[in-house]
């Protein structure tokens, strides 16, 4: 993977402007992710940070049970219910994601006005990259 970010387009440690990838490797798709628990109960209702935490969490089993963690995100997509606190769920987000990751994935935050339950407040989908050795 290469991460480039280009004269003429902003830097900012939280996230990338272009990932390429090249080689022998798998890509890993992971479909949205919402505040549910694996025993099936949603986390967090009516708090988005709480939600964004369990999200998250889903993402990383996710990413470990294809063998990468969050260091080989490509991509982000992140769908906020219109009015809640995006920056919160960013900050919390930053956790997992890590502060100072010299190469972050590249992230498209969404408003939206609902999700498929009404009780989801945020749903994020993945893209990864296994380079093979």
């Amino acid at each position: 993977m290469e991460h480039i970010n280009p004269d003429g387009l902003i830097k900012n440690s939280a996230f990338s402007q272009i990932i390429t990838t090249e080689g022998n490797g798998k890509t890993i798709y992971i479909g949205g992710q919402n505040a549910v628990n694996g025993n099936g109960e949603i986390v967090g209702k009516n708090d988005i940070l709480k939600q964004t935490e369990q999200v998250m969490k889903n993402l990383e089993i996710a990413l470990k049970s294809c063998g990468v963690n969050f260091e080989s995100l490509v991509k982000l997509g992140i769908h906020i219910v219109q009015g809640q606190n995006a920056y919160g769920a960013f900050q919390v987000s930053q956790k997992f994601l890590g502060q100072n990751n010299p190469n972050p994935p590249i992230i498209t935050v969404l408003y939206v006005t609902g999700l498929i339950n009404p009780e989801f407040l945020i749903e994020i989908d993945a893209i990864a990259f296994k380079p093979e050795k």
